[in-house]
């Protein structure tokens, strides 16, 4: 004899089924992976263009010492290469110089929040700015460029009072403002070394 299943009577409600044990698998398949990082943080692509000064900044070893260098060359461009008026040669640096400051300081700033460091090694748009500076009133020739970019390498490196001290200013400030100081040491003695050499 067959015994057929309990009918629900009216207003009953029906019996909720069990529920799955908990585990890393269900009836339906397999528990669903936790999502995977992104392989790398999104990244502002003018800021590190600039900070790294055009891809400068990504030499190694020694990432100033090519930020310095790749700054030195665009000069000598426009310098051996178009032969300007001292004075006009001059006006290019200054407008070198300005546009490095007022991109390069918001790009750090951006570059370093990124990277999640307060002073990437990378970052070279400030050698960029202090080396030209350290360039102001040098004559277009190799051994008087050449003076330029060792001084401001040393100043940059030894970084004596108060460059240093201008790095503790906050992010792109910090970063860029130290360079320039050196940059303007760097020019300071290479005046006085122009007189007799």
């Amino acid at each position: 004899m067959t015994t057929s299943p309990t009918p629900h009577t009216a207003g009953s409600a029906p019996i909720p089924a069990a529920a799955p044990a908990p585990g890393p698998a269900s009836a339906t398949g397999p528990a669903p992976a936790p999502a995977a990082p992104t392989a790398s943080a999104p990244k502002t692509l003018w800021a590190w263009t600039v900070a790294t000064f055009f891809g400068a900044g990504l030499g190694k070893p020694g990432p100033g010492t090519w930020g310095s260098v790749a700054a030195l060359l665009l000069w000598a461009a426009v310098a051996w290469g178009l032969h300007p008026a001292p004075l006009t040669l001059f006006l290019v640096l200054l407008a070198g110089i300005a546009l490095t400051l007022i991109f390069g300081i918001p790009a750090s700033t951006i570059v370093a929040r990124e990277s999640g460091l307060d002073d990437p090694s990378f970052v070279v748009v400030d050698e960029a700015a202090g080396q030209w500076i350290a360039l102001i009133g040098c004559r277009a020739d190799w051994h008087h460029a050449l003076i330029a970019l060792i001084l401001f390498r040393l100043f940059d490196i030894t970084k004596p009072f108060p460059v240093r001290q201008l790095e503790r200013l906050p992010e792109g400030w910090g970063i860029v403002f130290d360079d320039v100081a050196a940059g303007l040491y760097a020019l300071g003695v290479a005046s006085l070394l122009y007189r007799w050499i």
